[in-house]
């Protein structure tokens, strides 16, 4: 790397700012500029330092993390790391950022004061040479129409005629939302979410969904029926499957060994659907790093089943899509907001 990447960190905690500091200048392509204490000296450094990466806590003094960041992209769009607590508020929050612009988040291991945040070294480092990486645009772009019919207004379908399953990771929480908020109501189709998240964030992440998609959305749980008109996210931390049962189709998460190195996997998903959904089955992929989904697309494919893949100019990173582009499995490859309408013509 010809010239260091500059980085602006942001915390309250004295000793959190210092630890984080240290990590990122312990790659000799990483350099902190400096640091901010609280919200509104965040937006000086940033507009005067102009710095490559923020990495930005949510909770700040004078001024919070969410209307600094919101600030920041409004006047000075920079790639913007969330450092959040893995805890409710905290997800939501981070969720609600990601929305505004910022590109990835990290979940402090042990609430606001993490002294162990060491071991998130090789994942921080990681996050920040991928955020630079990252064109603004593609995070930026990306608009919510009006939806199609209010959720009020939709008669629930009662059978099922396609199962669509989605997968996303990096940069997949705004694209999944740009997704399904233009996923209109009453459409006799089931959805499934895997999203690589962290424990703790997918539930937020569910309820997100819900309160802005016309789809009633719940993080999924053992047992839960599967039916026409809703969506399920594979909760973090489990493997979700769908098995059939006396007519009908019913959740099962399994701690099973990590698929492509994440839990939940994709791969593991759209396996089960293959065998229970076979032709009647719609894959979308999204944004992400790796090739989670391939192997399950494969499957899918051979059945008879229909395969979305998100476009390069719009994705933030073009490493999942990639995958099942260049096995030649991709029937429609679109930008983000043309997907919906795909989904919603193919149902």
């Amino acid at each position: 790397m010809d010239k260091k990447i500059r980085v602006l960190v942001v915390d309250d905690s004295f000793l959190m700012r210092q630890i984080i500091s240290d990590i990122i200048n312990s790659d000799p392509n990483l350099e902190v500029i400096d640091k901010a204490k609280d919200g509104k000296e965040a937006l000086e450094k940033v507009f005067s330092l102009k710095p490559d990466v923020v990495t930005l806590d949510i909770n700040l003094p004078l001024l919070d993390g969410l209307s600094v960041l919101a600030e920041i992209m409004k006047k000075q769009p920079t790639r913007v790391v969330v450092v959040s607590a893995y805890t409710r508020s905290g997800a939501t929050a981070t969720l609600k950022a990601l929305e505004l612009g910022a590109i990835d988040f990290i979940a402090k291991p042990s609430g606001e004061i993490s002294l162990d945040i060491n071991t998130l070294k090789d994942e921080i480092l990681s996050k920040i040479k991928l955020a630079y990486a990252v064109e603004l645009d593609k995070i930026l772009s990306g608009s919510h129409a009006a939806l199609d019919v209010a959720r009020a207004e939709a008669r629930a379908p009662s059978v099922i005629k396609k199962m669509v399953v989605i997968a996303a990771s990096t940069g997949g929480p705004k694209a999944v939302l740009d997704v399904m908020h233009d996923i209109p109501a009453g459409l006799p189709a089931a959805f499934l979410i895997v999203q690589h998240m962290p424990v703790g964030f997918t539930l937020s992440f569910a309820e997100r969904i819900s309160w802005q998609s016309p789809i009633k959305t719940k993080e999924a749980e053992e047992g839960d029926v599967v039916l026409a008109g809703q969506a399920f996210v594979a909760p973090a931390g489990y493997h979700m499957v769908v098995e059939a049962e006396k007519q009908q189709l019913k959740v099962k998460l399994n701690q099973d060994p990590l698929v492509n190195f994440v839990r939940p996997s994709a791969d593991v998903t759209m396996s089960s659907i293959a065998e229970v959904c076979g032709e009647d089955t719609i894959v979308v992929v999204l944004t992400g790093m790796g090739k989670d989904g391939l192997e399950g697309v494969r499957r899918i494919k051979a059945k008879g089943g229909f395969i979305i893949v998100q476009d390069e100019k719009t994705s933030a990173v073009w490493g999942m899509p990639k995958a099942i582009y260049d096995a030649g499995l991709a029937d429609l490859v679109l930008p983000v907001q043309d997907i919906a309408r795909a989904v919603k013509e193919r149902i």
